[in-house]
């Protein structure tokens, strides 16, 4: 299994915009997509207050390439999202 972690730094001001199309563009998007396990989002606290995640597990490589492509470390970022992110960082894991 492969964890994905994405972390995504927003504009001050835009947290309550990103944070709701989180929920409804990004989460749907992802929950829909075949060999996904499971799949969890997090806002801010305190100490990095711009900073969001979306942590999901994956079946296998396999199934992560086949919803991100070939290059599976880039993020997918609906158009949506973008005019609020400033920046944006994924991170993968392999389950022990």
């Amino acid at each position: 299994m492969i964890v994905r972690i994405f972390r995504a730094q927003v504009h001050a001001g835009h947290e309550t915009e990103f944070e709701k199309k989180f929920h409804e563009v990004s989460l749907p998007l992802v929950k829909s997509q075949q060999g996904l396990i499971s799949v969890s989002i997090g806002r801010p606290v305190i100490s990095s207050p711009l900073e969001f995640i979306m942590i999901s597990t994956w079946q296998d490589e396999a199934a992560l390439r086949k919803f991100v492509g070939d290059n599976y470390t880039r993020a997918v970022i609906p158009p949506v999202m973008e005019q609020h992110m400033a920046a944006c960082w994924v991170h993968h894991y392999e389950i022990m």
